[in-house]
């Protein structure tokens, strides 16, 4: 398998479950603005809507959409207990969560890339990040991860949370989201990942 990804972006949630589940795979960093590869694809060619993820696959395919991934990974390898079980509730749970993530967490954060980001609009947003994590902050109360043990949507989360460093957003309000990332942060198969695009220690 083959990994595009961006250092930093949603495709790192992507990178961290791969490692996670001890796949074998490549790595293709994508130039997002030129849309090529540094191994000389035409990204365009591997994913038509020109932005990360987009993993191929050992038959030729190519999947892209992050929960879409991370739910193919996860079942791949089920012994690995990154999800839960097709068909039961806590599967329909993890999908809950994934779609909050990429909705609300993912949405919310991504927007502070915009250039053209003005202060009243900073100041708007970073409201609606604040009720977004408070959220966050009481279903993390009780739970080391989102749903008990680590999983893909733990990987997919801290991956959008870490954003919060890209753009000086202070979390320090929100305890129990700040220990939530510290804590992932600190798994073998995250410190991998992050070093391997060029952003861990």
């Amino acid at each position: 398998m083959k990994l595009y990804y961006y250092p930093g972006a949603c495709s790192m949630a992507v990178h961290i479950v791969l490692r996670e589940a001890k796949y074998k795979f490549d790595l293709d960093r994508v130039d997002l603005a030129a849309k090529k590869t540094e191994g000389g694809e035409d990204y365009l060619a591997v994913n038509p809507k020109g932005y990360v993820p987009a993993l191929r696959l050992d038959d030729g395919g190519v999947l892209t959409e992050v929960g879409a991934i991370l739910q193919y990974l996860a079942d791949q390898k089920p012994r690995r207990g990154l999800a839960p079980k097709p068909r039961t509730m806590e599967r329909y749970r993890l999908m809950e969560w994934l779609n909050f993530t990429a909705t609300e967490i993912h949405k919310s954060l991504g927007a502070f890339f915009n250039s053209k980001m003005t202060p009243e609009w900073r100041e708007a947003q970073l409201e609606t990040v604040g009720r977004r994590f408070d959220y966050l902050e009481k279903a993390l109360a009780s739970n080391p991860c989102l749903m008990g043990e680590f999983g893909i949507a733990d990987a997919y989360l801290f991956t959008v949370l870490n954003w919060t460093n890209f753009h000086k957003i202070d979390v320090s309000s929100w305890p129990n989201i700040k220990a939530y990332m510290a804590r992932i942060a600190e798994r073998p198969a995250v410190k991998k990942a992050m070093k391997a695009e060029g952003l861990g220690k």
